[in-house]
């Protein structure tokens, strides 16, 4: 069963397609945006030598014109470097205002090739078809772009929404296991931030997903999608509720600084350690309960997922380094850090000014678990 969600966000309304073998299908739902019937597609090299033939298959039996830029997978590629090198390939393609850049691959691509589309020309249309799970649910949805920079993550970018976004769940059958984990960390988030009811059917359901459960990978990946996009439509730019979306992030942001952005901790892995954290924080300051971190704690256990700094391997990043990345995080104001904390789950809220200390005694326990 396909499932079609609208974000309705006026002029720049699009549709997230999700469903089974959407892939190779692709061109029946690019085809009606085209202003000229050529596309030009960025990919991660691990996910093209997997995925690009399915895509260009598709394109070539509708007659659309395409071009490749293969960029290297991971966490650094997300960089000024491969932003250049993105937008001088372009570039050279004559890209053109009304025309389509495909970003294929996970996060890392569709932030970075999102950006590209925001910068150039003010503004190219981008259909992103994400190839992870934590692009599927989350970065590939409500127009955040961007990349990393040495004091921090995603610290330079801009909002651009795509025109399409098409999700196939097929492609998540290649994904490495932790690869995947890693994705589970963001769906996990969206039901701590604001739906106990879904955080509930994860704990049923995290071990048929885990498994490859295609109906239940589908509802995970649909209530993911539909929460994050109700949130999106009421703050597109990240003035208000929208902050809610980085439950976890900024404890996590921190993490993947202090590891260089490298496969000693993955993204979905720094949010997961991250949402702990934040719970962990919550509940010592008074805002909800023992039992609730305790809750959050055993799932992500269950799931057999990091939940402590004391779980990246190597060597534990200095407590004091994290504040100090953590005081360069897009939610501080007035030089005064916010977090997203909890009143238990399903209720998040924005909470500012939080005591230095308490952030530092959290973080030393994290590294001594």
């Amino acid at each position: 069963m396909n499932i079609s969600i609208k974000v309705p966000l006026d002029e720049r309304a699009y549709n997230i397609e999700i469903g089974h073998d959407l892939l190779g299908n692709a061109a029946d739902y690019i085809f009606p945006l085209l202003n000229r019937q050529s596309v030009f597609i960025v990919a991660d090299s691990d996910v093209a030598a997997l995925h690009s033939k399915t895509l260009t298959s598709s394109l070539d039996a509708a007659g659309i014109l395409h071009s490749t830029l293969t960029l290297p997978s991971g966490e650094a590629t997300k960089s000024w470097a491969y932003l250049q090198k993105t937008v001088d390939f372009l570039l050279k393609e004559k890209v053109e205002r009304a025309d389509i850049i495909i970003a294929l691959g996970g996060g890392v691509i569709g932030d970075l090739v999102g950006f590209a589309a925001a910068i150039l020309r003010r503004g190219v249309r981008l259909v992103q078809i994400p190839t992870s799970l934590l692009a599927q649910v989350d970065s590939s949805v409500g127009g955040k772009t961007g990349i990393n920079t040495d004091q921090g993550k995603n610290l330079v970018g801009a909002f651009h929404q795509p025109s399409l976004v098409i999700t196939d769940v097929g492609v998540l059958n290649t994904l490495q296991h932790r690869d995947f984990m890693s994705g589970y960390g963001e769906v996990v988030k969206y039901g701590l931030l604001g739906n106990e009811v879904f955080f509930t059917w994860l704990e049923k359901n995290g071990s048929a997903i885990l498994k490859g459960d295609t109906a239940a990978r589908l509802e995970a990946i649909r209530m993911s999608c539909q929460i994050k996009v109700d949130i999106v439509v009421k703050d597109e730019t990240e003035q208000g509720d929208r902050a809610l979306l980085n439950l976890g992030h900024t404890f996590g942001h921190a993490l993947e600084a202090a590891t260089g952005y490298s496969s000693q901790l993955l993204h979905g892995e720094g949010v997961a350690i991250g949402c702990v954290l934040a719970f962990e924080l919550s509940s010592r300051l008074g805002f909800c309960s023992q039992e609730v971190p305790s809750r959050v704690r055993s799932h992500f256990h269950e799931m057999g997922m990091k939940t402590a700094i004391a779980d990246i391997d190597g060597s534990p990043p200095v407590v004091e380094e994290l504040l100090s990345i953590m005081a360069q995080d897009k939610k501080v104001v007035d030089g005064k850090l916010n977090l997203i904390l909890v009143k238990d789950i399903g209720k998040s809220f924005i909470a500012s000014d939080i005591s230095k200390d308490a952030i530092l005694s959290v973080l030393k326990d994290s590294v001594k678990m």
